[in-house]
């Protein structure tokens, strides 16, 4: 039988879920990712249909996407503190740890996460890993390059600089500077590694996020909804 748990179906279901939990009058942080295109559209229909809410999105994509679909918008500046902020995520642990910034816009990502009430995490269920072992994205000043490379291979990992598709050069985030991978291999310690590579100078953001709230895991069949343990 064939395992359609990474489906496009599967990761709509994800998203039109956990837009059960946005409510008239709500602040809404607008995620990056194709599966948090699937939420961003469904809030769109239901603002066609009279929702009242503001977004607040964490990329130019999701800012665009948001447009297209007529949901208003606004910024932390104007709205601080967030009802709920509703993000996919590249990898996510057995206890709701999360590895975010396959789509270069993490560190917003994660800015507009913690300046939220409520964070949930959207995936297909091919993103849910007993162990953290995929790479972590960091965003850097390019100008640290060298030095973050150097402090990331004393941490026991190897990062590499992230290349456009299709194009020569490093890719570059929506705040101008490099995109890298590091591998790290099994993260068996995620939080403290995020806090070791919060410590690097010149390493703007890294993609550990440890502060999920809900994750709604998609198949074609059923979501299940996940809860952090407090």
């Amino acid at each position: 039988m064939k395992d359609h748990s990474g489906s496009d179906l599967a990761r709509k279901n994800a998203a039109v879920k956990a837009c059960e939990l946005v409510e008239d009058g709500m602040a809404v942080g607008l995620g990056t990712g194709s599966t948090t295109a699937y939420a961003i559209r469904e809030l769109g229909r239901r603002v066609d249909e009279g929702l009242d809410i503001v977004g607040v999105p964490t990329s130019y994509a999701s800012e665009a996407l948001a447009i297209e679909c007529n949901i208003p918008l606004s910024t932390l500046a104007e709205c601080p503190e967030l009802d709920i902020d509703i993000d996919g995520a590249d990898q996510v642990d057995s206890s709701l740890n999360v590895i975010k910034g396959g789509g270069a816009a993490h560190t917003k990502e994660k800015i507009v996460s913690c300046s939220s009430k409520m964070f949930a995490v959207v995936i297909d269920g091919n993103k849910l890993k007993d162990v953290l072992n995929r790479g972590v994205p960091i965003e850097v000043l390019p100008y640290a390059r060298r030095l973050v490379e150097k402090k990331i291979a004393g941490l026991g990992g190897k990062c590499t600089v992230r290349t456009g598709s299709g194009k020569d050069g490093p890719t570059i985030s929506d705040n101008g500077n490099f995109i890298m991978d590091c591998d790290f291999g099994v993260i068996n310690k995620p939080a403290a590694l995020a806090e070791a590579l919060a410590q690097i100078p010149g390493l703007v953001e890294h993609g550990i996020f440890t502060n999920a709230d809900f994750v709604y895991v998609g198949y074609e069949d059923r979501v299940e909804r996940l809860e952090r343990k407090k």
